[in-house]
């Protein structure tokens, strides 16, 4: 599953993120956040509508971030 596939309030844990190429800055950026595998995040809210931007925390830290980025992030489902 992917990071906005995740039902609003609910944890994953990072499996990895999806590299579009050598060398992909969106996915060096998401890891340097703190995407890295076995971290746990959970989707905080969504935008308007159950829109844009997704509003998600990765240990202290709550980022805003657009679908089409979230949807890099592999996750396995973790209880909540």
């Amino acid at each position: 599953m992917t990071l906005p596939e995740l039902q609003t309030g609910r944890h994953g844990v990072v499996a990895g993120v999806h590299d579009t190429g050598p060398g992909d800055a969106v996915a060096r950026r998401l890891r340097d956040l703190g995407f890295v595998a076995g971290e746990t995040v959970r989707l905080v809210t969504r935008g308007p509508m159950g829109g844009e931007p997704l509003l998600v925390q990765v240990g202290g830290t709550r980022f805003a971030m657009r679908t089409a980025e979230a949807a890099r992030i592999r996750l396995q489902p973790q209880d909540a």
